[in-house]
């Protein structure tokens, strides 16, 4: 018998059924099962993600299932072709210098959020798409990868973030690659009595939705 968490339900369902993912959430922790359902139909995929952090905490106050460590249960679960995975974005403190090494020795492709300030960061998505080429691919991008200027409404803001016309340049360089499933996540409306957050939100999920195959695969 299949294990418990690739064992068929709605998810798979909607899978099977050629429905391509595109979640809003909610905190880091739900890009995991997302991921499982997604693994189960297309095997390990490659990964494109937007993030302040690494999520590669082996657990988090003591819980192995939270939003710092669902990158890390999804390298245990081979759901991640690992050489495939891009993280970028990442800076601020850590918990320790495993943050950023761990990653790197499972292959991710690490780009640290001040190797790109004042960057278009087109060049490094061709690079992208060269390297993961036919490999279904994910995409999960956290609302504060980008500046709390633009996006002050997470729980975890990080000075010296991604500007806005770069997220929107990595999304818009995912096109062309086999698109299964994204997220947009982290985004916390009390955070941000303007609404400006949530805005921001809505539009990247929309840019993603304008990236994905226009075949949809069954």
């Amino acid at each position: 018998a299949p294990a418990p968490h690739l064992q068929q339900g709605p998810g798979q369902r909607g899978l099977a059924a050629g429905c391509i993912p595109l979640t809003l959430g909610g905190d880091h922790t739900i890009t995991l099962p997302i991921l499982r359902a997604i693994a189960a139909k297309h095997g390990p995929v490659a990964l494109v993600h937007v993030d302040a952090h690494a999520d590669v905490n082996d657990n988090m106050f003591g819980e192995r299932i939270a939003h710092g460590t669902p990158f890390r249960r999804a390298v245990e679960e081979g759901l991640l072709a690992c050489d495939r995975v891009y993280q970028i974005g990442l800076r601020g403190t850590g918990y320790a210098p495993d943050d950023f090494e761990w990653p790197r020795a499972q292959g991710f492709t690490l780009v640290e959020a001040h190797q790109v300030w004042y960057q278009s960061l087109a060049p490094l998505m061709a690079q992208a798409r060269d390297r993961i080429g036919r490999t279904p691919t994910y995409i999960s991008f956290d609302i504060d990868g980008l500046d709390p200027a633009y996006a002050g409404g997470t729980g975890t803001p990080e000075i010296g973030g991604l500007t806005v016309p770069q997220g929107l340049e990595i999304i818009r360089g995912c096109q062309g690659l086999d698109i299964v499933g994204a997220d947009l996540v982290e985004v916390s409306p009390p955070f941000d009595p303007s609404g400006n957050t949530a805005l921001l939100g809505a539009n990247l999920l929309y840019e993603m939705l304008c990236v994905l195959p226009r075949v949809v695969r069954r």
